[in-house]
């Protein structure tokens, strides 16, 4: 169905998205310019900052096939004199995956501000079920875990994002699917540092929470289960459930519109790379940088 996008799309609504991405990448691009190291410089076709404002478009729009992306690109975007072929192209956006992951850091740091921030995982699939046992992708770094909330076992990955009450994405950690969510908690939490966290049932360990606040001044609240003596009011409660929701809602539009478990890299780089432009995407959106 990608294939055809260039039927139904608002042309002037891309051209809007693509300049502002554009904009945007353009000025941040410059404080790392120097990072860059160019060989052939005068035989580049498209500059840096294109090459990474076309590869974020992509994000925002949800395709999933670098062949279907670069195909649309020619044909709404540039012509095929004007644009890398479509392999040079993948490889330049894997070159530039630093500067992307650098571009989304100074983002989050925006969320800093905003009032709390939430923690959670989300189960990455990289195969069916029925071949979970046999699958060759990524092995040595996916396994086979299990999802409590959504009662399955899967193969492959796990993506433990911590978001702000606005629903900007901060610190992210990639595991394998076996990795418990207390495991890479305090990663996730002090990559960019929010005085007040909320998680789930999954994170409860006093240990944890003593830590975070010790070494970091992260305070970090959970729910309590059943037979703890902690006490909890219902207030209390239903305020850190409906405060929690934040991060749902963030996952169900990563998912649905960004596409985020769909990720067809079989690359660590590529994977990574494809992962950082649609959370920049998604943070563009949130911040109202871009129109989606």
């Amino acid at each position: 169905m990608q294939e055809h996008f260039h039927f139904t799309t608002d042309r002037a609504k891309l051209q809007k998205q693509y300049v502002s991405i554009l904009c945007f990448v353009s000025a941040q691009l410059s404080s790392i310019q120097i990072h860059l190291q160019r060989r052939n410089l005068h035989l580049l076709k498209q500059k840096d900052e294109v090459i990474i404002a076309v590869h974020v478009l992509g994000k925002l729009l949800g395709f999933t096939s670098e062949r279907a992306w670069h195909r649309f690109v020619i044909g709404n975007l540039f012509s095929k004199d004007l644009f890398p072929e479509r392999s040079r192209y993948n490889r330049r956006c894997r070159a530039l995956g630093f500067a992307i992951k650098w571009m989304r850091h100074q983002l989050a740091k925006r969320g800093q501000h905003h009032a709390y921030a939430v923690v959670d995982s989300l189960p990455i699939e990289l195969c069916h079920s029925a071949r979970m046992y046999r699958a060759k992708r990524f092995r040595g770094i996916a396994d086979i875990g299990y999802c409590a909330s959504k009662r399955i076992t899967f193969y492959g990955l796990k993506l433990h994002l911590q978001v702000t009450d606005q629903g900007l994405p901060m610190g992210y950690v990639v595991t394998e699917a076996s990795c418990h969510d207390r495991v890479a908690a305090e990663t996730v939490m002090t990559q960019i540092p929010h005085p007040y966290n909320l998680g789930d049932k999954g994170y409860i360990s006093q240990k944890l929470q003593k830590k975070l606040y010790e070494e970091h001044r992260v305070a970090f609240w959970t729910p309590v289960r059943k037979n703890q003596r902690i006490l909890q009011s219902d207030a209390w409660k239903q305020w850190m459930k409906r405060k929690r929701k934040v991060i749902e809602t963030v996952f169900s539009i990563l998912v649905d519109s960004y596409r985020i478990t769909e990720i067809r890299a079989n690359s660590v780089s590529g994977f990574e790379t494809a992962l950082d432009g649609i959370l920049l995407a998604y943070s563009l959106v949130v911040l109202g940088l871009v129109e989606r």
